[in-house]
């Protein structure tokens, strides 16, 4: 179904924050800023799924040695640490008409396959209540509830370790 995953380029810019922005609500949305800082800070763990040349979702977050995202790294790039431990996820984002295919499964696939051939341990992230089943799919288990209070939601910490 997916085309193709690649690396985002700065031409992207525009799709990702559009996509982004059909994808949660104003609250949670990551803006074009964060976009374009991400874009510039950590363009190596930022992947796009293209059909037909089109953008239809993305994959993005930074490397760190935390077990868990703290809020600020989601708008403060500098946090970035090419040699973390982990691979942080910020969004995993499918345009609405192309949901349901199996492009988040790819995506996800791809960063994880990603994150094992960069040395990582593994990767973290935060979701809602009714998608923890979906990342236990991939093998992350739920840490509880977040101290993150990211646009004002209930998240959960997920994390899933490579074993030695």
């Amino acid at each position: 179904m997916t085309d193709r995953i690649r690396q985002v380029t700065m031409e992207d810019l525009d799709r990702v924050t559009e996509v982004e922005a059909m994808c949660f609500p104003a609250a949670e949305a990551a803006g074009r800023q964060a976009f374009l800082e991400r874009i510039q800070c950590f363009p190596d763990c930022f992947f796009v799924a293209e059909i037909g040349g089109e953008i239809v979702g993305f994959i993005n977050g930074a490397a760190t040695d935390s077990r868990v995202i703290v809020d600020e790294m989601f708008e403060d790039g500098s946090l970035h640490n090419p040699s973390g431990a982990y691979q942080s996820i910020f969004g995993l984002d499918v345009a609405p008409q192309w949901q349901h295919r199996g492009i988040a499964g790819k995506l996800m696939r791809y960063m994880i396959e990603d994150a094992r051939r960069r040395g990582r341990r593994g990767l973290i992230l935060t979701c809602k209540d009714r998608l923890i089943g979906f990342y236990e799919g991939f093998g992350y288990k739920s840490l509880g509830v977040s101290q993150s209070v990211h646009g004002g939601a209930v998240w959960y910490d997920m994390i899933l370790e490579f074993s030695e």
